[in-house]
């Protein structure tokens, strides 16, 4: 089977009203970036990290996977698919991909404190006074500005044997996520799906539809299936 990884941003949730951080009305405006997004802002005000983090994850938990998920997880049927995303929900999950890596990691789950291994499934809200295995208190287990990005290695590894890479809802601008592409083969069929111009001066192979998620991903999706019926 023909391998595709599916590398998706923020824009493939916003369809399914989940707010992105960098576009017009994006959450980032009601919030600064310094007082809930880093390792610092923890450090400093837990509390109001934890209310963050508990209002996003309520949002992810009243939202659902839209026709782009459920697309993007119908290719497994010819494919072998795996998912690099950027989003910290669990849309892709709950549209039925099975291989996904989330490089900012996951907000229905919590970690210690202390250590960054002990990870437990978490979707009710975080309050302080919650406590991990160790003893630490439980923390969003989220990708924040200033660390590094544990599961980029396999991401790599794994960008660097696939045969067709559909990009969807990333602008290619955020690092280290958007230095994933670099690693991929040079004969590498591209697909980048985005309502927004994108650069894709660096890429060879590239097919670039200048739409929605939900519009782009059934086309591309339709176009591969018929191609492996016919192979």
């Amino acid at each position: 089977m023909k391998k595709i990884v599916v590398f998706s941003g923020a824009g493939l949730s916003a369809e399914s009203g989940l707010k992105t951080f960098r576009d017009g009305g994006g959450l980032w405006e009601e919030y600064d970036i310094n007082e809930v997004a880093t390792p610092e802002a923890w450090m400093a005000n837990p509390a109001l990290v934890l209310k963050f983090y508990n209002l996003r994850k309520e949002q992810i938990l009243n939202a659902k996977p839209n026709l782009a998920h459920i697309s993007i997880a119908s290719l497994e049927e010819d494919y072998d698919v795996h998912v690099i995303t950027q989003n910290i929900d669990d849309l892709h999950e709950r549209a039925g991909s099975n291989k996904i890596i989330h490089l900012h990691g996951e907000i229905l789950k919590a970690r210690s404190s202390s250590d960054p291994s002990l990870i437990i499934d978490h979707s009710k809200n975080l309050k302080l006074g919650d406590k991990a295995e160790d003893g630490s208190q439980l923390r969003p287990h989220i990708v924040w500005f200033g660390e590094s990005v544990p599961e980029m290695e396999r991401a790599t590894q794994i960008i660097s044997k696939a045969e067709i890479i559909i990009v969807v809802g990333t602008s290619l601008n955020v690092y280290p996520a958007a230095g994933l592409i670099q690693y991929a083969p040079t004969n590498a069929t591209f697909f980048i799906i985005d309502p927004a111009e994108v650069n894709h001066s660096s890429l060879r192979k590239v097919t670039f539809l200048r739409t929605t998620a939900t519009k782009g991903i059934p086309e591309i999706v339709n176009l591969l299936m018929k191609e492996a019926k016919v192979v």
